[in-house]
C-alpha cells in the first residue's frame, strides 16, 4: 500500500481537485490511502471563526458563511447537478459545525480550537470523495478519528500507538482508494483532537507506519525538497535523494517541506518518503531513506521568521546554574514556547523561541520576578546546514546579528534587519 498526502495548496480550488483526479490517473490510485489537508486557506478562516467565537463577535455568523460560501463555490465548479448528493453532505457538516458554536459549554480555548478547525479537514476529504467517486475512481472515505487515537492534549496531541496500529491495520480496506483527514485524531471521549499545525504530514506516516506500506509521497507545489526557500534565496538547488537522518536535522530546525514528527515513524521501518510536485507528478522530486552517504554536498538554508531573541541574567551577578535553567524550561513547556536555540555564559542564559500561542507576556511576568530580562521581538533565525564561510556571508549581508552559534555542522544566526 502507498500513502499520498496533499496539503491545502493542492486543494484550494476546483482546479485543484481536478489535478488531483489527473495525478492519480498517472501515477496509480489501486491499494493508495490519500491523506488531505484542509482546502486552501481554511484552517486560518476557522481560527478567526474561534477568534469571533471567544470575543462574542457580531462577525461570527459572518465569518462562517464566508467558509461556506468559498466551499460552495468550489462544490458548484465540481459539479453540474447541484441536486447531487455531495451539497447534502458538506451542508450537514457545516450545520454539525454552527450547533457546536451554538451548544458548546467548554470554555477551554485549545478544545475549542480542535472541534472547529477539524472541520476544514472533514469537508474538503467529503467534496474529494465525491468527486472522485463522481469521475469513475471508487473511494473509501474514512474518518480518521475512528483510527488515530490520542490523549486530550489538544492542539498537539500525543499518538496512542498501540490503539491506533490495532484500529487502522483492522480496519482499513486494501485494493481500494481510501481518502481520509489528515492533522485530525480523537481522545478517549471521542472529542477531537490535532496533532499539531501542519500535522497531516504526519498523519501519513501514522497511516503507512501501522500498514507497513511501499512509500510515502508528499505532494508539494515544489520539485522535492530545496537547499534553501526559493522566496528568500536565488539558486535554490533540488536535493535528489537525502537521509533519514539529515531529513530530520532540517525538520527539526524547521524546513517546511517536510513535518517534524512524520520521519520518526518512516525511519523504524525504512519507509521511504518521496517529496514530488504535483504540477510535474512523474518527475522523481526527493526521495528520503535511509543511508549515510545520501548527505547534501552543499549548504542547506533554513529560515524561521517572526522569532523572540530572549536573554536572562541573574539579577544578584550570581551564576545561572542547572536549577535555574530547569527552571526556566519548565516555564517554556508550561507556556507551550517552543525553543529553538540556547546559548548561556555564567550569569546570562539566551535562548530563540517561538511563542506561537502568544503566551510571552505572561510569561515574563513570571521571569521578570527572578531574572533580569531583556528581548528583541521579530528576529530571524536563520540554520545553515554544512555551513561555509560564504554561505555565511550571505545570511549576515544587510542585517544586524544579535547571536551566531556554531557545531561541526550546524550554524545559526539570529538576525535583525537594519532600518
Amino acid at each position: 500500500m502507498r500513502v499520498f498526502k496533499f496539503g491545502g495548496a493542492s486543494v484550494k480550488d476546483a482546479d485543484g481537485i481536478k489535478n488531483v483526479y489527473d495525478v492519480l490517473q498517472k501515477v496509480g490510485y489501486e491499494d493508495v490511502i490519500l491523506v488531505v489537508s484542509a482546502m486552501g486557506k481554511t484552517t486560518n478562516a476557522l481560527e478567526v471563526v474561534i477568534k469571533n467565537y471567544f470575543d462574542k463577535s457580531a462577525e461570527l455568523n459572518s465569518s462562517v458563511q464566508e467558509i461556506k460560501k468559498y466551499h460552495n463555490q468550489i462544490l458548484l465548479d465540481l459539479f453540474e447537478d447541484e441536486k447531487h448528493e455531495v451539497f447534502t453532505a458538506v451542508k450537514a457538516q457545516f450545520s454539525e459545525l454552527e450547533y457546536f458554536l451554538a451548544h458548546n459549554k467548554s470554555p477551554n480555548y485549545n478544545f475549542v480550537y480542535d472541534q472547529v478547525v477539524s472541520f476544514g479537514e472533514l469537508i474538503s476529504t467529503t467534496i474529494l470523495s465525491h468527486y472522485m467517486n463522481y469521475r469513475g475512481i471508487q473511494t473509501q472515505w474514512l474518518d480518521v478519528r475512528n483510527f488515530i487515537k490520542t490523549n486530550a492534549n489538544y492542539r498537539d496531541a500525543e499518538v496512542d500507538w498501540e490503539t491506533t496500529q490495532q484500529l487502522i491495520s483492522k480496519n482499513v480496506k486494501r485494493k481500494i482508494l481510501n481518502i481520509t483527514q489528515g492533522f485530525l485524531g480523537a481522545d478517549e471521549n471521542n472529542f477531537t483532537t490535532t496533532l499539531g499545525r501542519e500535522g497531516s504530514d504526519y498523519t501519513a506516516g501514522i497511516f503507512a507506519y501501522c500498514l507497513n506500506a511501499e512509500s510515502v509521497t508528499i505532494w508539494k507545489d515544489v520539485p522535492g525538497v530545496m537547499n534553501a526557500d526559493p522566496r528568500y534565496f536565488e539558486n535554490a538547488s533540488l536535493l535528489n535523494q537525502i537521509s533519514y537522518r539529515e531529513a530530520i536535522e532540517l525538520a527539526f530546525y524547521g524546513a517546511t517541506v517536510i513535518h517534524p514528527k512524520t520521519l520518526q515513524p518512516l525511519q523504524k521501518k525504512e519507509i521511504p518518503l518521496y517529496v514530488k510536485s504535483f504540477i510535474n507528478p512523474l518527475l522523481k522530486g526527493t526521495c528520503v531513506s535511509k543511508g549515510v552517504d545520501l548527505e547534501p554536498q552543499y549548504p542547506c538554508f533554513i529560515v524561521k521568521r517572526e522569532q523572540l531573541l530572549i536573554s536572562l541574567s541573574s539579577i544578584d551577578f550570581s551564576f545561572i546554574m542547572e536549577e535555574n535553567i530547569s527552571e526556566i524550561f519548565g516555564l517554556f513547556h508550561e507556556f507551550k514556547i517552543k525553543v529553538n536555540l540556547i546559548q548561556n555564559s555564567a550569569i546570562s542564559f539566551s535562548v530563540c523561541v517561538e511563542d506561537k500561542f502568544g503566551n510571552f507576556n505572561e510569561l515574563n511576568a513570571i521571569l521578570s520576578k527572578k531574572f533580569k530580562v531583556d528581548y528583541n521581538e521579530n528576529v530571524t533565525l536563520y540554520t545553515i546546514r554544512h555551513f561555509t564561510e560564504n554561505a555565511a556571508e550571505t545570511v549576515e549581508a544587510n542585517k544586524e546579528v544579535l547571536l551566531k552559534q556554531v557545531s561541526r555542522e550546524t550554524m545559526q544566526i539570529v538576525t535583525k534587519e537594519i532600518n
